[in-house]
């Protein structure tokens, strides 16, 4: 688990060392175990206030599109240093006009065992149409339960931070030297 302080350090870090012209605005930046994902703001692109929602919308994944390729070698020496630094996958996405577009990031794979009426749940998606095979209808119930519970998660994380606290303060224990804290 991530400390709020060094989900903060990690930002910092990011947002001094991003060149002030890559984006509007350091939006987010989410981290795991496996990965860190930094998600900037860019200008919509200038349309007439009349122009139909179709072409506003093509012209958004066109200032994607032009931004991801335009910006690929800053991004990667960034991201380089940073995996050096933090030792995790860097992984990027943009917010522009309104969407939010994710460039390649990690999908990791997670071992799990499941009794049978678990397995039909997922069975029963798979007939359903709702996802290709186990493995999808998995990560689509983990961001069902995400999205309708994403207030719980949070109060759930910062319980979990308070707890680290706790036990570093508590007799024969040492700093963990995590890789957020490392330089």
């Amino acid at each position: 688990m991530i400390t709020k302080e060094q989900r903060e350090k990690l930002r910092g870090w990011f947002a001094g060392r991003l060149p002030d012209d890559l984006f509007e605005e350091l939006v987010e930046v989410a981290v795991d175990r496996e990965e860190v994902t930094v998600i900037g703001r860019i200008p919509g692109p200038r349309l007439a206030k009349d122009a139909p929602a179709a072409e506003r919308e093509a012209a958004v994944q066109g200032r994607i599109e032009e931004f991801r390729e335009r910006t690929r070698e800053a991004r990667i020496a960034v991201a380089r240093e940073a995996e050096h630094r933090f030792r995790r996958k860097v992984s990027w996405g943009v917010e522009c006009g309104g969407e939010r577009a994710l460039f390649t990031h990690v999908a990791a794979p997670v071992m799990t065992r499941l009794r049978q009426p678990e397995r039909q749940v997922l069975d029963t998606l798979i007939a359903g149409g709702v996802a290709r095979s186990r493995s999808d209808a998995l990560a689509w119930c983990v961001r069902l339960v995400q999205r309708h519970t994403d207030d719980w998660l949070a109060e759930l994380r910062d319980s979990l931070e308070h707890v680290q606290r706790v036990r570093a303060q508590g007799p024969d224990t040492e700093a963990e030297d995590t890789p957020a804290d490392s330089e």
